[in-house]
């Protein structure tokens, strides 16, 4: 079950990494503004290279057995992406987030079930 979830959220994080890096104006429509200093570029692309790490991580894991350190990528993507989504749940609910985020939200609160899924049966034998 990890395998599919792992390979999901590679991809999924690999195109947020490169949208940050490659596009940041456009990949943070509606929240940065068009005519965001270069001060707030520099820093959204800062932000995608971790997201590009932790999409090679995912993705070279994908074919791991259970074990110790399978078990903590995936307490790490559940960590990750559940505070994503508690932050798109009060930014959906607070109506301070961006339009897009409730459909963010639903994503993210699928990779989080996802991951603690992928948790409760990647137990090391």
């Amino acid at each position: 079950m990890h395998k599919a979830i792992l390979i999901l959220s590679a991809l999924y994080l690999a195109a947020v990494g490169i949208g940050l890096m490659a596009v940041p104006l456009r990949f943070g429509v509606g929240a940065v503004p068009a005519d965001a200093g270069p001060e707030l570029v520099a820093l959204l692309r800062l932000l995608g290279g971790p997201f590009l790490g932790i999409a090679a991580l995912n993705w070279l894991a994908r074919g791991e057995a259970a074990s110790p350190a399978l078990r903590a990528i995936l307490i790490a993507n559940l960590i990750g992406f559940g505070a994503v989504a508690a932050n798109d749940v009060h930014g959906v609910a607070s109506g301070g987030a961006r339009d897009l985020a409730q459909y963010f939200l639903i994503v993210h609160l699928a990779f989080t079930a996802a991951f603690a899924a992928a948790l409760r049966g990647a137990r090391a034998p």
